[in-house]
């Protein structure tokens, strides 16, 4: 049983688990249950814009660019909940790093085009686009953190298209 705690907490000396969460806690002055709080409430923050974006889509003339404005905070709202996981500087250098990298350039400027799309250029075609590319972006990104995950996705596409 004290085993099985020592593992739970992170402080098995062979578990590389708790080495990451060591890291995380290192990389923020935040207590780890005030990180905590600040990740399930951006994450919910996020979750929910995407989903009242959605809900907002269907309204006339507006319906669209309240989604693409709401679908775009509510992604920008989830991907900051995982900085007070690890802290700011750790996750803008996880999300530089070589796997993540061109992932990260496509959704950043997914999420840019999205808001120019919906206000300067007021095109809703490109608008909704955007978001399906912010979509698809994101959720590539959220892969290359699953090992093997990326892999895994490029075989089964690869068995359906044949």
């Amino acid at each position: 049983m004290d085993k099985l705690k020592k593992v739970l907490s992170g402080q098995d000396g062979n578990n590389d688990d708790g080495d990451i969460l060591q890291a995380a806690n290192q990389a923020s002055t935040l207590g780890w249950g005030t990180r905590m709080k600040g990740f399930i409430a951006c994450f919910v923050l996020g979750v929910l814009c995407s989903i009242l974006g959605t809900c907002l889509l269907w309204i006339p003339r507006v319906g669209l660019i309240l989604f693409a404005v709401l679908y775009t905070l509510g992604n920008v709202a989830s991907l900051c909940s995982t900085m007070f996981l690890m802290g700011p500087l750790n996750q803008l250098k996880r999300m530089c790093a070589k796997e993540r990298a061109l992932a990260t350039a496509i959704m950043l400027t997914c999420l840019v085009l999205t808001m120019c799309s919906a206000f300067w250029w007021k095109n809703n075609g490109l608008a909704l686009l955007f978001c399906i590319l912010q979509f698809l972006a994101f959720a590539w990104y959220g892969l290359s953190y699953i090992p093997f995950a990326r892999d895994a996705v490029i075989k089964a596409f690869s068995v359906c298209l044949k």
